[in-house]
């Protein structure tokens, strides 16, 4: 397991490094560009993770080919991934006008919508990228080569803080862009991690062992197989994050400095959550390659190992939430006194302390739904995790504007609600019934060494 999560651990870190440095270069400039920076972002996210759940699900599909001896449809399930990816992008950029009425609807302040729209549009045209990223880093996660993975987003995130600097700050003789160019360094890193990834993929090494050049054409069974247990992960993926902006945006819309606290606690939040998404694919990969080989309860083994290691890390978070709320906030200060962030930091420093309550249970949740979506327990896992958003966003809206709650109290809720949610994951994991299902079947006459053949990383 180590071998395995610790690179995609890795690899989510450096993802979160990336949007965690858009923000906070922006916040040197204002709070209401860093605030923007978040609604954009997460919108722009939003638009395409149906399509990144339903093809982030080739991770589960190609370790359970893999898993069962059948090298040759790895490569025909990121060549069905990347049809869809291309089927989606229009879909996705017809989505525009009604992402900029949703800014309006939701009662996003003046100062804040006008550069949220201009960062959304930036990202949202290169939404391409991602999706064909998403595609072959599920290859690569699915076949165990996860250190693949890891290289493609540490070059990801260099390019992108660097060129951050450069372009939000105008270094070097190059214009201040703000704001855009937060957004065109946010994408040129991006290109710089899937040119990484592809250059491996089509490499020899890989072409010969898993028929890369006869996988491009439409494959009717695998994509079959593809969208069946891939929608749901989508959909609740899509749900979850609308969801989640949506909540973002109630936040932004009780006033400004609300606005601010939520935006540095949910910063925060990201780097407790993002890099244990690498613990979940590496839970993902082994436990689909271990039921694909017909072994459930090694999968149940290697959860646990998986639940060890994201506990090793909440933990850490845990410490640091609890004993530095204070300097966490102040690590977002502008760069000249701001009565919007000094208004802030009160609201921001419990919200902080009051998320220590579930980072350790966030750690438990992660591990498990990754071993539902790797056994196929999908639909459970999407209408779970959809209602229990859902029923945050009512709460919070239904709180904050109708009852009149202070942030502080609609965060509680939250929290409190988060928890309750995570007795249900467990109950469903123990229950056992993943342990059942079936996706694809091992072929009989495999030697049960090439079964766990693990091939050499980078």
């Amino acid at each position: 397991m180590i071998a395995l999560a610790l690179p995609m651990v890795v690899s989510q870190a450096c993802d979160t490094v990336m949007i965690f440095t858009d923000r906070l270069f922006l916040s040197r400039l204002s709070p209401e560009l860093m605030n923007a920076a978040m609604g954009g972002g997460l919108t722009a996210f939003m638009m395409m993770t149906f399509f990144l759940g339903l093809t982030g699900y080739a991770t589960a599909l190609v370790a359970q080919y893999f898993g069962a001896g059948r090298k040759k449809y790895c490569a025909r399930v990121v060549t069905q991934a990347l049809l869809f990816s291309l089927a989606a992008y229009p879909l996705v950029l017809s989505g525009r006008p009604l992402a900029h009425r949703w800014f309006e609807f939701m009662g996003v302040s003046a100062g804040q919508i006008g550069p949220q729209k201009v960062y959304f549009d930036i990202l949202l045209y290169a939404v391409i990228l991602s999706l064909t990223r998403n595609c072959l880093s599920g290859f690569f996660s699915g076949i165990g080569r996860t250190r693949i993975v890891m290289a493609a987003s540490l070059t990801a995130m260099t390019v992108n803080v660097l060129l951050n600097y450069v372009l939000i700050f105008g270094k070097f003789g190059l214009p201040a862009m703000g704001i855009r160019g937060a957004a065109y360094g946010t994408i040129l890193g991006g290109a710089a991690g899937l040119a990484m990834l592809a250059a491996k993929y089509f490499s020899p090494a890989i072409r010969t062992e898993y028929r890369v050049a006869e996988s491009f054409r439409f494959d009717g069974h695998v994509a079959g197989k593809l969208l069946r247990f891939g929608y749901p992960s989508g959909l609740e993926f899509f749900l979850n994050l609308l969801a989640f902006n949506a909540l973002v945006l109630t936040f932004h819309a009780h006033d400004p400095a609300t606005a601010t606290a939520a935006t540095i606690v949910f910063n925060w939040d990201m780097v407790s959550f993002v890099p244990l998404v690498g613990v979940e694919i590496g839970v993902t990969s082994l436990v689909g390659r271990f039921m694909g080989a017909g072994e459930p309860e090694t999968a149940h083994r290697s959860v646990m190992s998986g639940l060890k290691m994201g506990l090793v890390y909440s933990t850490v978070i845990l410490i640091l939430f609890v004993g530095f709320p204070e300097e966490l906030v102040a690590v977002f200060r502008p760069g000249v006194p701001d009565p919007t962030y000094l208004r802030a930091v009160p609201t921001a420093v419990f919200m902080v302390r009051m998320a220590s309550l579930y980072v350790l249970v966030e750690a438990m949740i992660v591990v498990f739904f990754g071993a539902l979506r790797g056994a196929g327990d999908t639909f459970w896992a999407m209408a779970m995790s959809v209602s229990m958003h859902w029923l945050m966003v009512l709460l919070l809206s239904v709180g904050l504007r109708a009852l009149g709650w202070s942030p502080e109290t609609a965060w509680s809720v939250i929290v409190f609600g988060f928890l309750l949610f995570s007795y249900f994951v467990y109950r469903r994991y123990h229950g056992g019934q993943w342990k059942n299902i079936r996706v694809v079947q091992p072929e009989p006459a495999l030697p049960a060494a090439d079964v766990f053949h693990e091939p050499a990383d980078l």
